[in-house]
């Protein structure tokens, strides 16, 4: 459940972000509002899963490495965005600390 509830709280964080670059400075009000309610979701399903009991560190560093993946992905596929290789080599040290602490920790 915990871990489900996570996933949620990503997805929510990564809607919001995406919908932060489409709403063109809050100037447009579809993704002005997406921006407002992803970020209630996301945050609202990481206090859940915090009080399920998961350790801080581990949730965070799964949310935002997720998050930041997910979004870096996301410009490049959807947005046109571009990424080199030694952006590429960040992300991947972010996910190999990411499944380092959740590997490491005992839960």
């Amino acid at each position: 459940m915990a871990y489900l509830l996570l996933a949620v709280a990503i997805l929510s964080e990564v809607l919001g972000t995406i919908s932060l670059k489409l709403s063109d400075g809050f100037s447009k009000t579809g993704p002005s509002i997406l921006v407002a309610v992803g970020y209630v979701v996301a945050f609202t399903a990481l206090s859940v899963v915090l009080k399920l009991g998961l350790p801080v560190g581990v949730v965070y560093a799964i949310w935002a490495g997720a998050g930041v993946a997910l979004v870096a992905i996301i410009g490049v596929v959807f947005l046109g965005e571009t990424i080199t290789a030694v952006q590429v080599g960040g992300v991947a040290l972010i996910i190999g600390g990411v499944i380092a602490l959740e590997l490491g920790g005992t839960h």
